[in-house]
């Protein structure tokens, strides 16, 4: 055992009145705890991303990391129950005179067990085979009671176009799908923004997994059907396109490009007008994500305003023979595209600040925050 190094990190009275603290101690970031009359001292940073446990919670007398929910003992640092293994460093703490002393010298080590990386972890190799299409439907409906969605019947001519013109295809209804919503880890750090997305790492019931391992592991060309919800894309594509960031923050914090010579194109149907903004969304997000379009990557229709005769609307999508041939021009398109940059394969692996422009806050001193 060291001599003692005691550090004063402040008034026990004030420290006392929250039940988690994020202090420094000399030049140590810790997570300050109290409970039950005494005091526990702990690493600041989780073993899983290096969130914060500083400004958690106390779930008994276990931290809860406020990014992923990882939880350490508030004086031991050892992990919760079935992940003893894990353990970030704890100091010996004091109280003398009214001030709590924290002892530098005599910290435990940080351990962490093995994890099993995820699945979706693994590289971004494309698989030998023939091109691959996919058709992404972002239609939502009672599914007890259907009716004819007109982006979804567009969306498989083009799909089947695909598979008559030799690619593999498969379909995603976000509808049949379950999945929880973006709860903003991004808003708390980029840095809890992770690949795979955190809620997927989390929970293995929740079925964006489907979407992830298609978009970034398997398609080489994506086929994204929206109906026109007023002047916008579906309410799914929007709860889908939130969950897609942690895609995008890959390239913001480690410069790592998952979407890699894959194509998008797009199929939008409507009672109302607003295609080519409802197309500008979804270019420009799809856009950001790495995706590359063909010449004309969207085909649309629409009544228009003046027309909200739903019944005359579906009559003209389901048997329009100049919607079906679009679809399949389209599909032609994409596959085309896709096959070229297959060939040439010089798109980036990393990049420089691509997409958003999020840079780390600088603080005294030229330490990233």
């Amino acid at each position: 055992m060291a001599d003692p190094v005691w550090t004063d990190i402040g008034a026990a009275e004030v420290l006392r009145a929250a039940p988690v603290t994020r202090l420094r101690a000399g030049t140590k970031e810790v997570a300050v705890s109290y409970q039950n009359g005494s005091f526990g001292v702990i690493s600041n940073a989780c073993n899983h991303a290096g969130g914060p446990l500083g400004e958690g919670r106390l779930d008994g007398d276990y931290i809860v990391c406020p990014w992923h929910n990882w939880k350490y003992h508030r004086c031991s640092g050892q992990g919760e129950a079935g992940s003893e293994d894990d353990k970030v460093p704890s100091y010996p703490v004091k109280v003398e005179n009214g001030r709590v002393l924290v002892d530098l010298a005599n910290v435990t080590a940080r351990a962490k067990s093995p994890h099993s990386p995820h699945p979706l972890a693994r590289p971004t190799t494309r698989a030998p085979g023939p091109l691959r299409l996919l058709g992404l439907s972002t239609t939502a409906m009672d599914a007890q009671n259907p009716r004819f969605s007109g982006s979804d019947h567009v969306l498989a001519a083009a799909v089947k176009a695909a598979g008559a013109q030799g690619a593999e295809t498969k379909t995603i209804h976000l509808n049949d799908l379950r999945f929880r919503n973006c709860e903003g880890y991004y808003s708390k750090s980029a840095h809890a923004c992770t690949w795979p997305c955190s809620i997927t790492q989390m929970d293995d019931k929740d079925q964006m997994d489907q979407v992830y391992e298609a978009l970034v592991h398997w398609a080489d060309a994506v086929i994204v059907a929206t109906p026109i919800r007023w002047g916008a894309a579906s309410s799914l594509y929007f709860k889908m396109a939130e969950r897609l960031n942690c895609i995008q923050n890959a390239i913001t914090l480690h410069n790592r490009v998952l979407i890699r010579n894959k194509v998008a194109g797009f199929i939008i149907i409507g009672g109302q007008d607003n295609i080519q903004s409802v197309a500008g969304q979804m270019l420009g997000f799809f856009g950001e994500l790495g995706f590359v379009f063909p010449q004309f990557p969207y085909i649309a229709h629409s009544r228009g305003w003046s027309h909200e005769d739903m019944e005359n609307n579906v009559r003209i999508v389901e048997s329009s023979e100049e919607l079906s041939k679009g679809a399949a021009e389209l599909a032609e398109r994409c596959l085309g595209m896709a096959r070229t940059l297959i060939e040439k394969d010089d798109a980036p692996a990393s990049i420089e600040r691509g997409g958003r422009k999020a840079h780390p806050l600088i603080v005294e001193g030229g330490r990233p925050a």
